[in-house]
Protein backbone atom coordinates (compact mmCIF):
# COMPACT_ATOMS: atom_id res chain seq x y z
CA UNK A 1 0.00 0.00 0.00
CA UNK A 2 2.53 2.81 1.36
CA UNK A 3 4.67 2.07 -2.16
CA UNK A 4 1.79 3.74 -3.88
CA UNK A 5 1.28 6.72 -2.04
CA UNK A 6 2.36 9.66 -4.17
CA UNK A 7 -0.25 12.65 -3.74
CA UNK A 8 -0.48 13.69 0.09
CA UNK A 9 -3.06 16.62 1.42
CA UNK A 10 -1.32 18.52 3.91
CA UNK A 11 -3.25 20.22 6.72
CA UNK A 12 -1.95 22.64 8.65
CA UNK A 13 -4.13 24.45 11.79
CA UNK A 14 -1.89 24.63 14.90
CA UNK A 15 -2.10 28.28 15.80
CA UNK A 16 -3.51 31.49 14.01
CA UNK A 17 -2.85 30.31 10.19
CA UNK A 18 -5.06 27.72 8.02
CA UNK A 19 -2.58 25.83 5.40
CA UNK A 20 -3.56 23.09 2.93
CA UNK A 21 -1.08 21.62 0.13
CA UNK A 22 -0.73 18.87 -1.90
CA UNK A 23 2.46 17.03 -2.24
CA UNK A 24 3.56 14.67 -5.21
CA UNK A 25 6.74 12.43 -4.62
CA UNK A 26 7.06 12.59 -7.82
CA UNK A 27 6.73 16.10 -9.30
CA UNK A 28 7.02 17.96 -5.91
CA UNK A 29 4.53 20.42 -4.61
CA UNK A 30 1.55 20.81 -6.37
CA UNK A 31 -0.80 23.03 -4.57
CA UNK A 32 0.13 25.47 -1.31
CA UNK A 33 -2.85 27.59 -0.18
CA UNK A 34 -2.14 29.73 3.60
CA UNK A 35 -5.08 31.67 5.31
CA UNK A 36 -3.64 34.29 7.86
CA UNK A 37 -5.72 35.54 10.71
CA UNK A 38 -3.33 38.15 11.72
CA UNK A 39 -6.10 40.74 11.21
CA UNK A 40 -8.70 39.19 13.19
CA UNK A 41 -6.66 38.90 16.41
CA UNK A 42 -4.54 42.53 15.83
CA UNK A 43 -6.95 44.36 17.90
CA UNK A 44 -6.31 41.61 20.84
CA UNK A 45 -2.37 42.06 20.81
CA UNK A 46 -1.92 38.18 20.54
CA UNK A 47 -3.80 34.75 19.35
CA UNK A 48 -7.57 34.32 21.15
CA UNK A 49 -6.98 30.12 21.33
CA UNK A 50 -11.39 30.23 20.96
CA UNK A 51 -11.65 32.73 17.59
CA UNK A 52 -8.53 30.89 15.81
CA UNK A 53 -10.51 27.67 16.54
CA UNK A 54 -13.75 29.01 14.88
CA UNK A 55 -11.76 30.76 11.95
CA UNK A 56 -10.10 27.40 10.96
CA UNK A 57 -13.46 25.83 10.83
CA UNK A 58 -15.12 28.46 8.35
CA UNK A 59 -11.55 27.98 6.06
CA UNK A 60 -10.20 24.48 6.10
CA UNK A 61 -12.52 22.69 3.88
CA UNK A 62 -12.91 25.98 1.35
CA UNK A 63 -8.56 25.89 1.50
CA UNK A 64 -8.78 22.45 0.69
CA UNK A 65 -11.27 22.87 -2.03
CA UNK A 66 -9.24 25.70 -3.81
CA UNK A 67 -5.66 23.72 -3.23
CA UNK A 68 -7.36 20.70 -5.15
CA UNK A 69 -8.60 22.87 -8.11
CA UNK A 70 -4.98 23.92 -7.61
CA UNK A 71 -3.57 20.69 -8.75
CA UNK A 72 -6.34 19.64 -10.51
CA UNK A 73 -7.21 16.96 -9.08
CA UNK A 74 -10.27 15.55 -7.08
CA UNK A 75 -10.67 14.16 -3.76
CA UNK A 76 -9.65 10.04 -5.31
CA UNK A 77 -6.75 11.36 -6.60
CA UNK A 78 -5.09 11.89 -3.15
CA UNK A 79 -3.19 9.07 -1.91
CA UNK A 80 -2.80 10.12 1.68
CA UNK A 81 -3.52 12.59 4.38
CA UNK A 82 -1.26 15.06 6.91
CA UNK A 83 -2.82 16.70 9.74
CA UNK A 84 -0.56 18.72 12.04
CA UNK A 85 -1.53 16.83 15.22
CA UNK A 86 0.64 19.03 18.13
CA UNK A 87 2.25 20.91 19.55
CA UNK A 88 0.01 24.03 19.28
CA UNK A 89 -3.74 25.06 20.43
CA UNK A 90 -5.49 22.02 21.12
CA UNK A 91 -8.76 23.77 19.96
CA UNK A 92 -7.45 24.26 16.69
CA UNK A 93 -5.44 21.41 16.37
CA UNK A 94 -8.39 19.67 16.79
CA UNK A 95 -10.06 21.16 13.82
CA UNK A 96 -7.76 19.94 11.36
CA UNK A 97 -7.62 16.49 12.95
CA UNK A 98 -11.22 15.94 12.81
CA UNK A 99 -11.01 17.30 8.83
CA UNK A 100 -8.13 15.01 7.69
CA UNK A 101 -9.11 12.10 9.38
CA UNK A 102 -12.72 12.33 8.15
CA UNK A 103 -11.19 13.05 4.55
CA UNK A 104 -8.84 9.64 4.99
CA UNK A 105 -11.91 7.66 5.92
CA UNK A 106 -13.83 9.20 3.31
CA UNK A 107 -11.29 8.68 0.86
CA UNK A 108 -10.16 5.05 2.31
CA UNK A 109 -6.70 6.50 2.51
CA UNK A 110 -4.09 6.33 5.02
CA UNK A 111 -3.85 9.11 7.85
CA UNK A 112 -0.43 10.08 9.28
CA UNK A 113 -0.61 12.90 12.05
CA UNK A 114 2.82 15.03 11.76
CA UNK A 115 4.56 16.98 14.28
CA UNK A 116 4.43 20.95 13.61
CA UNK A 117 8.30 21.39 14.73
CA UNK A 118 9.36 18.61 12.11
CA UNK A 119 7.63 20.38 9.31
CA UNK A 120 9.28 23.36 10.00
CA UNK A 121 12.57 21.15 10.40
CA UNK A 122 12.16 19.82 7.25
CA UNK A 123 10.74 22.26 5.20
CA UNK A 124 14.14 23.41 3.48
CA UNK A 125 13.97 19.89 2.23
CA UNK A 126 11.06 21.74 -0.34
CA UNK A 127 14.16 23.49 -1.51
CA UNK A 128 17.05 22.54 -4.14
CA UNK A 129 19.79 22.32 -3.27
CA UNK A 130 18.04 20.45 0.04
CA UNK A 131 20.44 19.47 2.85
CA UNK A 132 21.30 16.32 3.08
CA UNK A 133 22.11 14.52 6.67
CA UNK A 134 23.28 15.14 9.52
CA UNK A 135 23.13 18.83 10.44
CA UNK A 136 22.23 20.87 13.09
CA UNK A 137 19.02 22.59 12.84
CA UNK A 138 17.96 25.86 14.62
CA UNK A 139 14.47 26.06 15.29
CA UNK A 140 13.49 29.42 16.08
CA UNK A 141 9.95 30.74 16.07
CA UNK A 142 7.10 31.98 18.41
CA UNK A 143 6.55 29.25 20.47
CA UNK A 144 10.24 27.34 20.40
CA UNK A 145 14.01 28.06 20.31
CA UNK A 146 15.86 24.97 19.45
CA UNK A 147 19.34 23.75 18.70
CA UNK A 148 19.05 19.87 17.57
CA UNK A 149 21.42 17.83 16.04
CA UNK A 150 19.94 15.66 12.85
CA UNK A 151 21.46 12.96 12.37
CA UNK A 152 17.83 11.23 10.08
CA UNK A 153 13.95 11.51 10.08
CA UNK A 154 12.98 10.81 13.32
CA UNK A 155 16.87 10.94 14.71
CA UNK A 156 16.57 14.22 16.74
CA UNK A 157 18.93 15.08 20.05
CA UNK A 158 17.86 18.66 21.22
CA UNK A 159 21.07 20.21 22.33
CA UNK A 160 19.58 23.34 23.69
CA UNK A 161 16.52 25.46 23.97
CA UNK A 162 15.10 28.61 25.19
CA UNK A 163 14.14 28.57 28.96
CA UNK A 164 11.97 31.12 28.59
CA UNK A 165 10.70 33.29 25.96
CA UNK A 166 11.15 31.88 22.45
CA UNK A 167 12.64 34.51 20.50
CA UNK A 168 10.31 35.21 17.71
CA UNK A 169 8.47 36.30 21.45
CA UNK A 170 10.79 38.60 22.40
CA UNK A 171 10.48 39.66 18.92
CA UNK A 172 6.77 40.33 19.46
CA UNK A 173 6.60 41.44 22.64
CA UNK A 174 9.88 44.12 22.31
CA UNK A 175 7.63 45.59 18.99
CA UNK A 176 4.51 45.89 21.48
CA UNK A 177 6.84 48.11 24.31
CA UNK A 178 7.92 50.13 20.47
CA UNK A 179 4.04 50.68 20.03
CA UNK A 180 4.34 48.53 16.69
CA UNK A 181 1.06 46.97 15.27
CA UNK A 182 0.74 42.94 16.07
CA UNK A 183 2.25 40.97 14.87
CA UNK A 184 5.29 43.11 15.40
CA UNK A 185 8.80 40.87 14.69
CA UNK A 186 8.44 41.55 11.22
CA UNK A 187 7.54 45.18 12.18
CA UNK A 188 10.35 45.34 14.36
CA UNK A 189 13.04 44.41 11.59
CA UNK A 190 11.92 46.39 9.37
CA UNK A 191 12.34 49.44 11.59
CA UNK A 192 15.82 48.14 12.60
CA UNK A 193 17.05 48.95 9.19
CA UNK A 194 16.85 52.22 9.68
CA UNK A 195 18.82 51.99 13.49
CA UNK A 196 22.24 53.16 14.46
CA UNK A 197 24.03 49.71 15.33
CA UNK A 198 26.72 51.92 17.47
CA UNK A 199 24.09 53.59 19.86
CA UNK A 200 22.98 51.82 21.92
CA UNK A 201 24.37 47.90 22.93
CA UNK A 202 22.11 45.14 24.56
CA UNK A 203 23.45 42.47 26.05
CA UNK A 204 24.14 38.64 24.07
CA UNK A 205 22.10 36.61 27.01
CA UNK A 206 23.84 33.27 28.11
CA UNK A 207 26.99 33.31 25.97
CA UNK A 208 29.31 34.29 29.02
CA UNK A 209 28.76 30.86 30.08
CA UNK A 210 28.52 27.13 28.61
CA UNK A 211 26.19 25.71 27.34
CA UNK A 212 23.63 25.66 24.76
CA UNK A 213 20.13 26.95 26.27
CA UNK A 214 18.76 30.33 25.56
CA UNK A 215 16.80 33.10 27.25
CA UNK A 216 15.48 36.01 25.96
CA UNK A 217 13.12 37.60 28.67
CA UNK A 218 15.94 39.41 30.27
CA UNK A 219 16.72 41.05 26.36
CA UNK A 220 12.98 42.52 26.50
CA UNK A 221 13.36 43.92 30.08
CA UNK A 222 16.82 45.40 28.62
CA UNK A 223 15.03 46.78 25.89
CA UNK A 224 11.95 48.02 27.88
CA UNK A 225 14.17 49.90 30.52
CA UNK A 226 16.20 51.61 27.69
CA UNK A 227 13.01 52.83 26.19
CA UNK A 228 11.74 53.99 29.24
CA UNK A 229 14.76 55.69 30.06
CA UNK A 230 14.96 57.56 26.98
CA UNK A 231 12.88 60.01 24.81
CA UNK A 232 11.52 57.80 21.89
CA UNK A 233 11.85 59.85 18.92
CA UNK A 234 11.50 58.43 15.57
CA UNK A 235 15.47 57.64 15.17
CA UNK A 236 15.23 56.64 18.50
CA UNK A 237 13.05 53.52 18.43
CA UNK A 238 14.77 52.63 15.64
CA UNK A 239 18.24 52.34 17.27
CA UNK A 240 16.57 50.64 19.85
CA UNK A 241 15.25 48.20 17.23
CA UNK A 242 18.46 47.80 15.75
CA UNK A 243 19.91 46.75 18.95
CA UNK A 244 17.96 44.26 20.36
CA UNK A 245 17.72 42.62 16.86
CA UNK A 246 21.36 42.29 16.37
CA UNK A 247 21.48 41.04 20.16
CA UNK A 248 18.91 38.10 19.31
CA UNK A 249 20.72 37.44 16.36
CA UNK A 250 24.28 37.71 17.67
CA UNK A 251 22.89 34.91 20.62
CA UNK A 252 21.58 32.93 18.27
CA UNK A 253 24.65 33.04 15.57
CA UNK A 254 26.58 32.20 18.80
CA UNK A 255 24.92 29.19 20.14
CA UNK A 256 24.72 27.68 16.12
CA UNK A 257 28.42 28.16 16.01
CA UNK A 258 29.00 26.49 18.96
CA UNK A 259 27.10 23.76 18.32
CA UNK A 260 28.20 23.18 15.18
CA UNK A 261 31.88 23.01 16.87
CA UNK A 262 30.73 20.28 19.09
CA UNK A 263 29.32 18.06 16.53
CA UNK A 264 31.77 18.60 14.20
CA UNK A 265 29.39 18.93 11.68
CA UNK A 266 29.00 21.23 8.28
CA UNK A 267 25.95 21.61 7.52
CA UNK A 268 23.36 24.17 9.40
CA UNK A 269 19.20 24.57 8.87
CA UNK A 270 17.70 27.17 9.80
CA UNK A 271 13.32 26.95 10.08
CA UNK A 272 10.66 28.26 11.88
CA UNK A 273 9.05 31.87 11.17
CA UNK A 274 12.01 33.77 12.90
CA UNK A 275 14.55 32.14 10.13
CA UNK A 276 12.94 34.12 7.14
CA UNK A 277 14.23 37.58 9.04
CA UNK A 278 16.56 38.71 5.84
CA UNK A 279 19.13 39.78 8.56
CA UNK A 280 19.75 36.67 10.36
CA UNK A 281 20.03 34.97 7.18
CA UNK A 282 22.93 37.08 5.58
CA UNK A 283 24.60 36.69 9.69
CA UNK A 284 24.51 32.94 9.68
CA UNK A 285 25.30 32.45 5.57
CA UNK A 286 28.19 34.60 6.46
CA UNK A 287 29.27 32.76 9.56
CA UNK A 288 29.59 29.69 7.74
CA UNK A 289 31.23 30.60 4.40
CA UNK A 290 33.62 31.57 7.12
CA UNK A 291 33.68 28.11 8.76
CA UNK A 292 33.49 26.52 5.27
CA UNK A 293 30.50 24.75 5.78
CA UNK A 294 26.42 25.44 4.31
CA UNK A 295 23.44 26.63 5.64
CA UNK A 296 20.16 25.49 4.13
CA UNK A 297 16.53 27.38 4.80
CA UNK A 298 13.29 27.37 3.65
CA UNK A 299 11.62 30.27 1.12
CA UNK A 300 9.92 32.75 3.02
CA UNK A 301 6.24 31.58 2.96
CA UNK A 302 7.36 28.53 3.87
CA UNK A 303 9.06 29.74 7.38
CA UNK A 304 5.62 30.36 8.91
CA UNK A 305 3.44 27.92 9.78
CA UNK A 306 1.95 26.41 6.51
CA UNK A 307 0.43 22.77 4.81
CA UNK A 308 3.29 22.36 2.42
CA UNK A 309 5.62 21.31 4.82
CA UNK A 310 2.64 18.86 6.91
CA UNK A 311 2.64 17.67 3.21
CA UNK A 312 5.82 17.05 2.91
CA UNK A 313 6.69 15.75 6.55
CA UNK A 314 3.29 13.30 6.08
CA UNK A 315 4.96 12.07 3.02
CA UNK A 316 8.28 11.50 4.21
CA UNK A 317 6.26 9.14 6.95
CA UNK A 318 4.31 7.25 4.69
CA UNK A 319 7.24 6.29 2.23
CA UNK A 320 9.46 5.23 5.16
CA UNK A 321 5.79 2.76 6.25
CA UNK A 322 5.48 4.70 9.68
CA UNK A 323 2.76 6.75 11.78
CA UNK A 324 -0.13 6.16 9.98
CA UNK A 325 -3.72 5.35 11.24
CA UNK A 326 -6.71 3.87 9.64
CA UNK A 327 -8.74 3.83 12.32
CA UNK A 328 -11.04 6.73 13.63
CA UNK A 329 -9.79 8.23 16.91
CA UNK A 330 -8.92 11.60 16.74
CA UNK A 331 -6.04 12.55 19.25
CA UNK A 332 -4.01 15.82 19.38
CA UNK A 333 -1.40 16.86 21.27
CA UNK A 334 -0.76 20.25 22.91
CA UNK A 335 2.81 19.53 24.10
CA UNK A 336 4.41 17.01 22.35
CA UNK A 337 8.68 17.15 22.39
CA UNK A 338 10.31 16.09 19.52
CA UNK A 339 12.02 13.68 21.39
CA UNK A 340 9.07 11.56 21.20
CA UNK A 341 8.77 10.74 17.83
CA UNK A 342 9.43 7.19 16.40
CA UNK A 343 12.81 7.48 14.38
CA UNK A 344 12.76 5.67 10.85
Amino acid sequence: MMEKIKRVLGIETSCDETGIAVYDGEKGLLANQLYSQVKLHADYGGVVPELASRDHVRKTVPLIQAALQEAKLSGKDIDAVAYTAGPGLVGALLVGATVGRALAFAWQVPAVPVHHMEGHLLSPMLENPAPSFPFIALLVSGGHTQLISVTAIGEYQLLGESVDDAAGEAFDKTAKLLDLDYPGGAMLSRLAEQGNAKRFIFPRPMTDRPGLDFSFSGLKTFAANTIHTNNNDDQTRADIARAFEDAVIDTLAIKCQRALDQSGLTRLVIAGGVSANRTLRLKLAEMMHQRGGEVFYARPEFCTDNGAMIAYAGWVRLKMNAGTENDLSIAVRPRWPLSELSVL
